[in-house]
């Protein structure tokens, strides 16, 4: 039996279609459409960790599965949670929130203080999920450009706050800019901005120099999304939390989240590596070295502009095309995120900062695109 009137129907379907998340080639297409071997495939697109090393990572997930019974929802893992993530950040357990990755509780955010005809206000070039988000609640969401060093236009963000504007939107250190803002000017769009909240996600920030976790104490309209999807590697295991004002965090933790969000399994595997913070300091550590390395060699390519990175991945543009540039990645088994144009610039592209072995690969792929005369 089908619908009789459609018209709703696909009205409701059609409002939606533009506003989802796109994701590019996966390891498997590419190995489809290139010919390439899946296991030659580099994959360094989505800003993931391997500096964590996989059986330690595995080996907690079987400590687990030992442990646990999946015939029972979730029982106490996610207060037991709670107590080890306000240890590790030392901010009390109740103003902390886990959610099934910081996508989640975005979506949590924006259906507590979004509503048809309101607005939102967020940077550009920044995380997607943001304009998801906000356009799932049929609000408007208005975009105000970075300047082109990459830092925060505080006063254009100021022009564009009105009575009707809800949420303001800040990733920090910013996807796919790489950087981190500066605190004094967090704290002035904290003040000015007094009559709505402001959603810092610092989903890299353990890759940065500093948080403003602590910021949280003394303005209760500022949310700080973290997740255990970058410096702790887990994000197939889709595991984030959010640090906010007391009566907001039990109001998205009771009322607003689905029972149940969090699996037993992701629940108990990110309360055991926050007992094991060496790996993951070990790991950071890694990466960072590894990072300037990278930054260093793609620098010395004629015709490529590697920029400073505060986080796991790094910001490039080159002066070829990128679609060129990016098909002939494709065809060398190398996957990086095209992003095109960022503000001024043409030809850009973000890449997971890898084990060294991928960095060299990357580099030396790269050389050979954009050096070829």
């Amino acid at each position: 039996m089908k619908i009789k009137n459609r018209d709703w129907f696909r009205r409701k379907l059609e409002a939606v279609k533009a506003i989802g998340y796109i994701f590019g080639y996966s390891v498997k297409s590419v190995e489809r459409s290139f010919g390439q071997r899946e296991s030659d495939i580099l994959k360094l697109d989505s800003n993931e960790n391997f500096f964590i090393p996989k059986y330690e990572l595995l080996k907690l997930i079987m400590e687990v599965i030992e442990e646990f019974d999946p015939r029972l929802y979730p029982q106490e893992e996610e207060q037991e949670l709670r107590e080890k993530i306000s240890s590790y950040i030392r901010i009390p357990a109740d103003r902390i929130v886990v959610g099934n990755g910081s996508d989640e509780l975005m979506e949590r955010i924006a259906r507590l203080f979004l509503e048809a005809g309101e607005l939102a206000v967020t940077i550009t070039p920044t995380f997607s999920m943001y304009r998801h988000a906000v356009k799932m609640q049929r609000a408007e969401l208005i975009e105000v450009p970075l300047n082109e060093d990459f830092s925060l236009n505080v006063d254009a963000i100021l022009s564009k706050i009105t009575p009707k504007t809800r949420v303001l939107f800040l990733c920090s250190p910013n996807n796919p800019t790489a950087n981190q803002f500066k605190t004094e000017e967090i704290k002035r769009l904290l003040s000015a901005f007094e009559d709505g909240i402001v959603v810092l996600d610092e989903a890299y920030v353990e890759f940065a120099g500093s948080s403003v976790i602590y910021l949280t104490e003394d303005f209760d309209n500022l949310i700080v999304l973290r997740t255990f999807s970058k410096a702790f590697g887990l994000a197939g295991l889709r595991l984030g939390y959010c640090i906010a004002d007391a009566e907001v965090a039990e109001t998205l933790s009771r009322n607003v989240g689905l029972p149940y969000a969090v699996n037993t399994v992701a629940l108990r595997v990110g309360a055991k590596i926050l007992e094991k913070l060496e790996i993951v300091e070990n790991a950071i550590k890694q990466l960072r070295i590894e990072r300037d390395k990278l930054i260093e060699a793609l620098n010395t390519i004629e015709g490529v502009r590697a920029f400073k990175s505060e986080t796991n991945f790094v910001l490039f543009h080159t002066d070829k095309p990128s679609t060129q540039a990016y098909r002939e990645l494709l065809q060398r088994g190398i996957i990086v995120k095209n992003l095109g144009a960022l503000l001024s610039l043409k030809n850009c592209f973000r890449a997971t900062v890898g084990l060294p072995e991928m960095n060299v690969r990357l580099v030396q792929a790269l050389r050979d695109i954009c050096e070829a005369k």
